[in-house]
């Protein structure tokens, strides 16, 4: 990974880019750290970072500034979550399923849609925030410690809300900015800058742990050794694929022999990628979410046990997740994956698996592998999801605690972007080294 980007940098054309990829995540970075106007966030910020509320996760995808009430407090959530609801309408809506098949005009309509329901999704979600800052007391106040009400409590709402949903529209700019002239997915590399930028705060945890001496000293090389190898299966589970042989016929067109060659249909273990971890912990942390809006005291015993349900620490809470992420790892597959159209796409091209019969016999089996596939890579990305946990839930058991600030679903994003981006470099190059040879 090192020597290609020692080798990209030594490429004129390459270095730009790079260059200005490195300028988009400082001018992201930068806004992470202005405040919003009419906020009054201090000390460790509004989230604990021990708790498992949807809060929590956005703190972690936002890069803490959602934690701290900054310009980009949104990030590129409202972003990611519209074009998951975009791509999941393709496929209910006909009208946008027609746009998908109309080649590049047809992406560019729906890219439109995509940035229009980002807007929505982050003015509702900027207003939220706001009313649950004034709810908590983290807005500006007035002499007497007071809050504002009337036109000023107003203007202060719209203020707040604006900055917000300007900073979400302007970091999907700068997103599309990295797609037209930097390297890699820009969205992808906006996710990958905000949880790095989390790193300092576990080197400084796994630290303090040490510094405490006693059990810490011997466990705190363990998890640092743990969470490494937890990387290097992440790495071997992203380029695990499994590979559907076609053999193609040949065609005698005019003069011409065309086709007879065998080739493969890869399909990743690990299709669906961090989205059924994403939305299995969505889930999860609503109820935990809403308990923060409500005032304990007045809760019964039932409505105690069942928000205690939703702790990491709750035996059920492992189980719900592990449930969750089998399913939604099975939805994505069946959006992502038609076998009858890949079955009618092989036939057209006058191709066949090998001792499997055209048409519907394949369309089965291309269903009866991508069922087991999804089942497997299912059962992968569960390991990585569940392991802070596991890891936390053993701490607590022997006497030790400890909080990891970083869990499965960050390590995956990470992990993925990273080879993402070597993918990319090195595709780019390659590119370069076959133009100069034609030269």
């Amino acid at each position: 990974m090192i020597g290609t980007f020692i080798n990209a940098w030594k490429i004129a054309d390459l270095r730009k880019k790079m260059l200005f990829t490195a300028l988009i995540v400082l001018i992201f970075r930068i806004g992470a750290a202005i405040p919003v106007p009419f906020t009054n966030i201090t000390g460790s910020g509004i989230v604990d970072p021990t708790g498992e509320t949807f809060m929590n996760y956005l703190s972690m995808m936002t890069g803490d500034a959602f934690n701290y009430g900054t310009i980009f407090a949104m990030s590129v959530t409202p972003y990611i979550n519209s074009s998951i609801i975009i791509q999941l309408l393709t496929v209910a809506i006909p009208a946008l399923e027609k746009l998908s098949k109309e080649g590049e005009e047809g992406r560019k309509k729906i890219a439109t849609i995509t940035r229009y329901t980002t807007i929505a999704l982050a003015l509702l979600q900027s207003t939220a925030y706001f009313i649950y800052l004034r709810a908590k007391g983290y807005v500006v106040t007035d002499a007497e410690g007071q809050l504002f009400t009337g036109f000023s409590a107003v203007l202060q709402g719209l203020v707040v809300i604006t900055v917000l949903t300007a900073g979400s529209a302007f970091i999907m700019w700068l997103g599309e900015q990295v797609n037209d002239k930097g390297i890699g997915n820009g969205v992808s590399i906006i996710l990958f800058a905000g949880i790095v930028a989390r790193m300092p705060t576990l080197v400084y945890m796994m630290y303090a742990y040490l510094m405490q001496g006693g059990a810490y000293f011997a466990l705190v090389p363990i998890v640092i050794i743990l969470m490494l190898a937890m990387i290097a299966y992440i790495v071997w589970m992203d380029n695990a694929e499994r590979r559907i042989p076609v053999q193609y016929a040949k065609r005698v067109v005019g003069r011409k022999m065309y086709g007879g060659q065998s080739t493969h249909i890869p399909i990743k273990v690990n299709m669906s990628g961090v989205l059924p971890i994403i939305f299995a912990s969505s889930i999860l942390s609503l109820p935990p979410t809403v308990k923060m809006f409500l005032n304990e005291d007045n809760l019964s015993d039932g409505w105690k046990k069942f928000f205690d349900v939703f702790t990491s620490s709750h035996w059920a809470y492992g189980i719900m997740y592990f449930v969750l992420i089998l399913f939604f790892a099975y939805f994505y597959a069946s959006i992502q994956y038609n076998p009858v159209e890949m079955s009618n796409n092989i036939r057209k091209n006058s191709g066949m698996i090998p001792g499997i019969r055209p048409g519907k016999p394949t369309a089965d089996y291309i269903q009866k592998i991508l069922g087991r596939i999804t089942l497997l890579g299912a059962l992968l990305i569960s390991v990585v999801a569940l392991f802070p946990i596991l890891l936390t839930q053993f701490t607590q058991l022997i006497g030790r605690p400890m909080t990891l600030s970083l869990g499965g679903t960050s390590l995956i994003i990470v992990v993925g972007v990273a080879l993402e981006t070597v993918k990319t470099l090195e595709s780019q190059m390659m590119m370069r080294h076959y133009k100069g040879f034609l030269d």
